[in-house]
């Protein structure tokens, strides 16, 4: 497994995920409404914006697996928004746990940030279940804070602080 920057070459796969149901189920965006466009000007983009940074989570044969991100990257309040999205073929095999420990690392060891932070949907178990498992801290749940497929749903709040990343 590797993590590097995003590529056009990982376009194609991109849009699979995001059109995939199964992945995107829980998502707070349309996946279905992505266009190989609209994937490819996201990827030529990721590389100009100052406040994220985007990765590629790839197989050792450099075939793409999913994106892990730091988002609403604040250097002078030390802190930032984790996010990850893989590929259906992805799940269960590693790759959010090796993109997690990596893009922490940069969080805490490039960036030298104090706080990552990410929300999540309460009905999204498998989520966060991997999350706690993982170590991040539960910090609280917005109640009814969204609607989801027309039901007003909770967003759960958990952090990672740099005293707390276990590979710092």
């Amino acid at each position: 497994m590797k993590l590097r920057r995003l590529d056009l070459n990982d376009a194609p796969r991109m849009l699979e995920w995001m059109h995939d149901t199964d992945v995107t189920q829980y998502f707070r965006f349309d996946g279905k409404a992505s266009t190989m466009q609209t994937v490819e000007k996201f990827i030529k983009e990721s590389s100009l914006n100052e406040a994220a940074q985007h990765y590629a989570v790839t197989t050792d044969d450099d075939k793409y697996m999913g994106t892990v991100s730091l988002k609403n990257i604040d250097l002078e309040n030390k802190h930032a928004e984790y996010a990850i999205s893989l590929h259906m073929d992805a799940i269960g095999k590693g790759y959010a746990r090796f993109a997690t420990d990596n893009i922490l690392k940069v969080a805490f060891n490039e960036l030298h940030l104090n706080k990552v932070y990410l929300n999540v949907l309460s009905i999204n178990l498998r989520a966060n279940r991997f999350y706690e498992k993982y170590g991040f801290v539960f910090e609280g749940e917005f109640k009814e804070h969204m609607i989801h497929n027309g039901r007003f749903e909770n967003l759960r709040w958990y952090r990672m602080l740099a005293s707390e990343f276990k590979n710092y």
